[in-house]
């Protein structure tokens, strides 16, 4: 029977386990530079040593102006690129696979960090005038400027761009990030998408984007394992549901994505969302049964427990979890479930003496 700690393989990667690290934004390049710094490499290195079987870094902006605050992680150029390499190499050593959420913040980036506040940061202070499909502001946001058609363009050459130097890096795997309200997702969703170009309008033009870059990034690279993350509704009348969710990730499967990391909401402020455990797995449950496969969604949000984990894996409503603010107070989580599963797992060499008693030998 398959569990948490069974490999999966996509494409011709194996990933030694079905405990992954969520990409969660640090804000630390405090150089505003976007180039990665010590903090990412004990952050991901030490999820990476605490048995993790994928790391997938922060979302990473393809463009300065992609970023979500001034602090955010860029791939855009090759100093960046080289700061990656150190922090994939590492993850590497410790058996997991490195991964890399590439993204674009559109009409939510220039924003503070959130520890010292919200909305935008002003141009004098290291901001810039953000983007979007239409000139429609996110809540306690400024309104962004609408992308002419062949900025649109522009930026799927930037996807690309950043997916090479991804690679160039070490990535072994990447995910675009078309969720939580970001630049994908807002072309994604009728609330924030008014265009009456090829990249606005009915669900296959709205979907356009997402799908160029997918094609893009899948021609240039056959092989690497492609995720994508989905929000599976905006919580919103007339908004992003798990409908378009499906079709469009069915017409994505087609084109070459391995499997889809299913979240939810962030388009829209002052909705209601029903949170407690586990609480989006049923998106990711829905959208495995429509398309018919196995190792095709992971979930998050709010996978705390060892056997809460291990059951939707194991039930097969899902292939594999990210965990997120788990991780974050526990970077050992991997180490502690295998042995609450009573399954032996590789340990650090220099942390063997902490094994848990009966793993001990």
């Amino acid at each position: 029977m398959t569990n948490l700690f069974t490999p999966i393989t996509l494409g011709k990667l194996e990933i030694p386990n079905r405990v992954w690290m969520s990409p969660m934004c640090q804000y630390s390049c405090e150089g505003q530079d976007g180039i990665p710094t010590d903090w990412h490499l004990v952050h991901l290195g030490t999820r990476a040593s605490g048995g993790a079987g994928l790391v997938m870094a922060e979302a990473t902006a393809v463009t300065p102006e992609g970023r979500i605050t001034p602090w955010c992680t860029g791939i855009w150029n090759d100093q960046q690129t080289a700061a990656w390499k150190k922090i994939v190499d590492f993850i590497e050593s410790q058996g997991s696979v490195p991964a890399l959420q590439l993204a674009h913040a559109g009409r939510k980036g220039s924003s503070q960090r959130p520890w010292l506040g919200s909305g935008t940061v002003e141009i004098e202070n290291g901001g810039w005038q953000t983007v979007s499909p239409s000139e429609i502001a996110f809540d306690g946001y400024k309104a962004p400027r609408a992308l002419a058609t062949s900025e649109v363009h522009a930026l799927i050459e930037d996807f690309l761009n950043a997916a090479k130097r991804a690679v160039s890096a070490g990535f072994k795997l990447l995910e675009i990030h078309a969720a939580h309200g970001y630049l994908i997702h807002q072309f994604l969703s009728p609330l924030s998408n008014k265009r009456e170009d090829e990249f606005g309008g009915d669900l296959e033009n709205r979907s356009r984007f997402l799908v160029e870059i997918l094609r893009a990034i899948r021609g240039e690279f056959p092989e690497i394992p492609i995720l994508i993350r989905f929000s599976a509704t905006d919580y919103a009348e007339g908004g992003w549901d798990l409908e378009q969710t499906i079709e469009v990730a069915s017409r994505c499967r087609e084109l070459g994505a391995d499997l889809f990391d299913i979240s939810s909401g962030g388009l829209v402020g002052g909705v209601k969302i029903p949170t407690g455990p586990s609480y989006q797995a049923h998106f990711a449950e829905e959208l495995k049964t429509s398309i018919g496969e196995n190792d095709v969604v992971s979930a998050v949000g709010q996978i705390t427990e060892t056997q809460q984990a291990n059951e939707l894996v194991s039930s097969g409503k899902v292939d594999a979890v990210m965990l997120g603010r788990q991780l974050l107070r526990d970077p050992y989580w991997p180490l502690r479930a295998a042995h609450e599963l009573g399954i032996e797992i590789s340990w650090p060499n220099q942390y063997l003496r902490g094994k848990f008693p009966n793993d001990a030998g």
